[in-house]
């Protein structure tokens, strides 16, 4: 064999792997985040005095009572919900999208609803993300159209056209779905109800509720939802595991085999095509008007007047502090699920949230990343502080034409926005932005 013919190999190896590290390096641009839009729910609390009058009538048993008031945020909530948004904003200061001091009008603007827990998980996030600074909560004094499911009563097509909906989601008879639904309501009762004790709501049928203003519900679901609920909650807040479940829960894994009629209600209730519409649209559209937002002045109106007060500020984070019914009307109009470690699908943990970033790549091209991210149920029971080694779960929404890139998985802007925007009902209120 010629001696040459081994040089000459590698000569040739060398030569065709230049323009092809080239081409790679050229199909890998950097990408710069411009722009953040999230929906937070709310942190730890103690179940509502709502929900506790449901489920200690329907398991005939008094239930344990918090240190915190019912339906209020807790110190511990508190904490998990700092320990997340410090995380976050470590993560916006690392990618260049929060300056490392204070931050200025153009960088952030947090707006929760009416509740207590809601401003407090949001009070959480500006001293975390912003310690020393002072950065406000917005909310209103009044029911807020931003959050709320519409007043006003629902026409008998439209309660009709929800009945259908929800009954189509039930597979098509309620009663089947309650016995295909037979292993996860034994093990909650198991858990909560006490031998040889009546327990009713276990022993009464479902029944399929549609009310006034056309939301729906399933009595009877309901109120073991609502259970499954508080028992998250108790594991969430590092109760005993005596307190938790009534000490039929003694690690993750075990709670995690009671929380699955939670994704049933979110099933059959919330996760309604023309429920989400309904509820979510007002949201959606001021989500989809910040994300394009380009930092120029609101225009005027036809009469002259400004629109600024009318269109979310145009900051880099805007972060929503809202409840859970908040996200499920929002993945239900974007076409999202998602199942994080040991929780059931669908789940929306405490202090969770949907995020919208927008990246623009160094060729110029814009794009929208969606996920979801959650603490893990040891993350929030142990306040065990976020960090690269042991990070949120997060869950990528995927969408016509995204792919997987060094920053997550990020789909062309304009098309990810009109698959967006045409789940979106125009909405029939203004939503006003008050400021400090």
């Amino acid at each position: 064999m010629d001696a040459r013919v081994p040089f000459l190999t590698a000569l040739l190896m060398l030569f065709l792997s230049l323009p092809f590290s080239h081409s790679a390096q050229a199909a890998q641009p950097d990408y710069t985040l411009e722009k953040v839009v999230e929906v937070s729910r709310h942190g730890v609390r103690p179940p509502t005095a709502g929900d506790r009058k449901l489920i200690e009538a329907g398991s005939q048993r008094a239930w344990p009572r918090w240190l915190t008031e019912e339906g209020k945020l807790t110190g511990h909530g508190y904490t998990a919900a700092w320990l997340k948004a410090r995380y976050e904003s470590q993560r916006y200061r690392q990618l260049g999208l929060l300056p490392s001091g204070c931050p200025g009008p153009q960088d952030v603007y947090l707006r929760a609803s009416t509740l207590q827990r809601t401003q407090a998980t949001a009070e959480a996030w500006s001293a975390a993300a912003f310690p020393g600074c002072g950065v406000p909560v917005h909310a209103l004094s009044h029911e807020d159209p931003l959050f709320s499911f519409p007043i006003g009563k629902a026409t008998a097509a439209e309660k009709e056209r929800n009945r259908q909906e929800a009954l189509a989601a039930l597979g098509g008879d309620l009663q089947q779905a309650e016995k295909r639904l037979q292993p996860q309501i034994a093990a909650l009762k198991k858990a909560v109800c006490r031998e040889d004790q009546p327990c009713p709501v276990f022993e009464q049928p479902w029944a399929l509720k549609v009310w006034s203003n056309g939301g729906v519900a399933i009595e009877g679901l309901d109120t073991l939802a609502a259970m499954a609920e508080t028992l998250r909650l108790a594991w969430s807040e590092n109760q005993p595991a005596a307190l938790v479940a009534f000490d039929h829960a003694h690690s993750s894994a075990e709670l995690s085999q009671l929380l699955p009629l939670l994704t049933a209600k979110y099933d059959y209730t919330n996760d309604l095509p023309s429920a989400a519409r309904k509820g979510g649209s007002v949201l959606l559209d001021q989500i989809v008007k910040a994300l394009k937002q380009e930092g120029q002045p609101a225009p005027a109106s036809a009469n002259g007047q400004h629109q600024a007060d009318l269109l979310p500020p145009d900051v880099r984070w805007l972060l929503y502090v809202a409840s859970d019914i908040n996200i499920a009307y929002l993945r239900t109009l974007i076409n999202f699920s998602w199942q994080q470690g040991e929780y059931p699908r669908g789940n929306i943990p405490p202090a969770s949230s949907l995020v919208f970033e927008r990246w623009r790549s160094s060729n110029g091209e814009r794009f929208l990343r969606i996920y979801f991210q959650s603490q893990s149920l040891d993350q929030i029971r142990q306040l065990t502080p976020p960090s690269p080694a042991d990070p949120l779960s997060v869950t990528e929404w995927q969408g016509k034409d995204c792919r997987a890139t060094s920053v997550g998985t990020l789909c062309p802007f304009d098309t990810a926005l009109q698959l967006i925007e045409k789940n979106i009902d125009p909405p029939e209120v203004a939503v006003s932005y008050p400021h400090s």
